[in-house]
């Protein structure tokens, strides 16, 4: 049986993230962010979604470094469910995106650092294996290898 769970998601922080740590030591952050609609009932009125996302290790320290609430942030992970009984015995859900790679989607201001990293400091995204890409433009069709 084939399966493919990838998550891509464009949305603004809705609270600044919180580095925590497990037992043993791994870092961890949890975070919402508002996802807008693509429709809308009526033109005036736009909606949005709210989406957990959880990061762990480099990529929950990078998101505490760099992001702050109202932010855009790109999250590219998998949907993930659980569930648990709470403290009063009533069984709980959850379904968040468990990210991979998190990274900027709009430039960052020089005059305003973001949790307490120096104006400047942005680097390009974060995810198990960032590359460095160079993109040229071509003048015409004829230039195509093809």
């Amino acid at each position: 049986m084939a399966s493919f769970n990838k998550v891509i998601l464009i949305g603004n922080l809705v609270a600044d993230p919180e580095l925590k740590q497990t037992q043993s030591g791994v870092s961890v952050t949890s975070f919402r962010i508002a996802v807008g609609r693509r429709f809308a009932k009526s033109p005036d009125a736009q909606q949005a979604d709210f989406i957990d996302v959880v990061c762990w290790r480099q990529t929950a320290e990078f998101v505490t470094k760099y992001f702050s609430k109202g932010k855009s942030i790109l999250v590219c992970g998998s949907l993930q469910s659980r569930s648990w009984t709470d403290q009063n015995g009533n069984k709980r859900y959850a379904t968040e995106v468990v990210a991979d790679e998190v990274s900027f989607v709009e430039k960052k201001s020089s005059d305003s650092p973001v949790n307490g990293s120096p104006a400047g400091a942005q680097p390009n995204a974060y995810s198990a294996d960032p590359k460095e890409v160079e993109f040229s433009e071509m003048s015409a069709d004829e230039d195509l290898p093809f």
